[in-house]
């Protein structure tokens, strides 16, 4: 995979944290980085698939086994 520098600003107090997290887990902070927005990606794409999977089902509907037809009546129901 092709790999490019770039270059981030951050605010003092959460580089400090990130190279810690980086040390923590025995890697640099440019993998430390390049791990956390790799997962972040792949967590909102997880999340589109799971989406869109979803709301097929909501199209398509669940087999209940009724056929199309509820074999009961809003009275029925609602009796007391």
């Amino acid at each position: 995979m092709e790999q490019r520098n770039v270059t981030v600003t951050l605010p003092v107090d959460v580089l400090r944290a990130a190279r810690h997290k980086a040390v923590d887990r025995g890697v640099s902070l440019s993998r430390f980085v390049a791990d956390v927005l790799t997962m972040a990606v792949s967590e909102d794409s997880n999340y589109d698939a799971a989406m869109k999977r979803q709301r097929a089902l909501m199209r398509e509907g669940l087999a209940l086994g009724f056929k199309g037809k509820v074999p009961w009546t809003r009275d029925e129901l609602h009796a007391r």
